[in-house]
């Protein structure tokens, strides 16, 4: 898609969630209406521009729009901040140069010290990049997210989530992560069109889920932020954690993300429980370091 495309799906998508009543407007024609949500001449009405203009720019061209005219567009669509930072990165590729530039390689792994910090954690947590490849995790980070650790070298949380079908089971509120993976996809490619790898992670997913088809469709966007989550998890049980995520200092592109519980709930002890479950399950696998030196530890004479 084109960026024109980008501004003018968006921009629909958004008008179609607005109702009348919520901007203080009378729903004139009811069950009558057109178009779901609000009309063209209604948010041109709200933001204090010609219907002309609002036009043109849900048609795509939004070149040259100031930010006031930005700014009034976001407020009549009841656009969070999070959408209206969307709506400003998209009118900045518009009137951006195209760059021949060749973007900086993604690190494989988060830096030595970040990774002793990571370490020395007990909350599970785990460092992502733009194409949500996971690059830097702690023990307990790796045992929650543990289907994400053993399909391939370089863990993707999008990946896993749309083509894994352990996935399914393993978040509680499945369709809730897909929406939100495929929101944070879309508000990342706003803010850097010209990442090869996640414009590849994005035509993967798009010819092997239907699903996550379905979910780009929809247009919106998120950053992981704060929030509440449950994992059904085959080893603990079920476990809601309070997720928070911020950018990683030093880091550019890379976020960090930390799971809790509630002191004293049935939550923080099954949270405390998944170390050792991953440690027992390393054990138990028969090509495990752990398991060859017991096996040499019984067969060596004292």
């Amino acid at each position: 898609m084109t960026i024109k495309d980008d501004v003018r799906e968006f921009l629909i998508s958004r008008r179609a969630q607005v109702r009348p009543d919520q901007v203080g407007l009378p729903e004139f024609g009811g069950d009558d209406r057109r178009v779901p949500g609000l009309r063209r001449e209604e948010v041109a009405m709200l933001a204090g521009v010609s219907l002309d203009y609002y036009t043109r720019l849900e048609r795509g061209n939004i070149k040259g729009a100031s930010d006031s005219v930005l700014n009034a567009i976001a407020s009549a669509l009841l656009l969070d901040d999070i959408e209206r930072s969307h709506l400003f990165d998209l009118a900045r590729r518009a009137g951006a140069q195209r760059s021949t530039r060749t973007p900086a390689r993604r690190p494989a792994a988060v830096r030595a010290s970040v990774q002793r910090v990571l370490d020395s954690m007990t909350l599970p947590a785990v460092v992502y990049n733009a194409a949500h490849d996971i690059v830097g995790v702690n023990e307990a980070g790796r045992a929650l997210y543990f289907i994400h650790f053993d399909t391939e070298a370089t863990p993707n949380i999008a990946r896993t989530t749309f083509l894994d079908p352990r996935a399914r089971t393993f978040y509680a509120d499945w369709a809730e992560a897909r929406r939100m993976t495929a929101a944070m996809l879309r508000f990342e490619v706003g803010r850097n069109p010209l990442d090869e790898e996640l414009t590849a992670l994005i035509g993967e997913l798009s010819t092997r889920s239907i699903l996550f088809r379905e979910s780009w469709a929809e247009h919106d966007v998120h950053e992981h932020r704060s929030g509440v989550k449950t994992f059904n998890h085959p080893g603990v049980g079920a476990i809601m954690v309070t997720y928070d995520g911020w950018q990683l200092p030093g880091e550019n592109g890379l976020s960090i993300v930390t799971y809790s519980a509630e002191p004293g709930t049935p939550d923080a002890d099954r949270l405390a429980l998944l170390p050792a479950w991953a440690a027992h399950q390393a054990a138990n696998r028969p090509d495990s370091d752990v398991a060859q030196g017991s096996t040499q530890a019984t067969s060596t004479p004292e």
